[in-house]
């Protein structure tokens, strides 16, 4: 019995993985601008990853805004879609390396401190935003947004470093990293 439900388990992987590439170019576009900014939406440029981090424009844009899939992670709910700078992208592409060269979420994080303390970290644009969609699908996806703020700190800011005192505060407050999350 547990072999059988092995092989249905790996058949659906493997259904599942195929289907995110199986899709074509106009549902890519369709489902990665659902995560972009309704004023920038129409002016996107969508882009599609390949395995070896590299990407492909599908869409081309008028604005510096891109947008892109990212169900074909590890670890990714099935709907998943990010829009960000097109200035963020050799950084969207490092993210993608470290995440399929660790097998957990620690190990990501474990490869983004060390390229941070190496030098080897590509900065995000200050001030670019990153905007996702995360769900089982479409329909019931929640939105997040976060501000780079690479090596902000409340000083340099103005705002907190914590989420205790409400609103909008910095992560990783003078790394990197460093972000605005907005609630």
């Amino acid at each position: 019995m547990k072999r059988n439900v092995l092989i249905v388990l790996a058949f659906g992987a493997l259904a599942f993985s195929s289907s995110v590439y199986a899709q074509t170019n106009a549902e890519l576009i369709e489902m990665s601008l659902a995560a972009a900014p309704r004023r920038a939406r129409e002016g996107a440029a969508v882009v599609k990853w390949a395995a070896d981090h590299t990407y492909t424009t599908i869409k081309e844009g008028t604005n510096n805004v891109v947008c892109y899939n990212r169900a074909d992670q590890r670890d990714r709910q099935p709907f998943a879609v990010q829009c960000t700078s097109a200035a963020n992208l050799d950084r969207v592409a490092q993210n993608r390396r470290f995440h399929a060269d660790s097998t957990d979420a620690d190990g990501e994080r474990a490869l983004v401190a060390a390229a941070g303390a190496n030098g080897t970290r590509v900065a995000a644009e200050y001030g670019s935003f990153f905007r996702s969609m995360n769900g089982a699908d479409q329909g019931s996806a929640g939105l997040h947004m976060t501000i780079a703020m690479p090596m902000a700190t409340t000083v340099s800011s103005g705002f907190p470093d914590n989420r205790g005192q409400g609103g909008a505060f910095i992560m990783a407050a003078g790394t990197s990293e460093a972000h605005l999350m907005t609630p």
